[in-house]
């Protein structure tokens, strides 16, 4: 199982999502409505603006505050969860 950094250490498993879009369509403003009033919306956007709408199969549908191109790029990047450098490997 890998698991996606989707913002402020916030992680998703990449083996059940589904999609990942832009909330600016009408249609995925209504999915994110539809979420709301099933309790299926999380938001981890921290009370920033949100940049992505993260679909999983478990039909729960998440809110980041990253771009989908910049989660897309994790996905498809060797190391999923990044790592942050200590000070000894500066």
């Amino acid at each position: 199982m890998r698991l996606i950094n989707i913002g402020f250490g916030n992680m998703i498993s990449s083996s059940r999502l589904i999609s990942i879009v832009s909330p600016e369509s009408a249609p995925i403003k209504r999915i994110i409505q539809d979420a709301r009033d099933r309790g299926r919306l999380i938001d981890a956007t921290y009370g920033r603006r949100t940049r992505s709408v993260i679909v999983m199969d478990s039909d729960h549908v998440i809110l980041s505050a990253i771009q989908p191109e910049t989660i897309a790029a994790r996905l498809g990047g060797s190391n999923a969860v990044t790592e942050e450098k200590t000070e000894d490997e500066s």
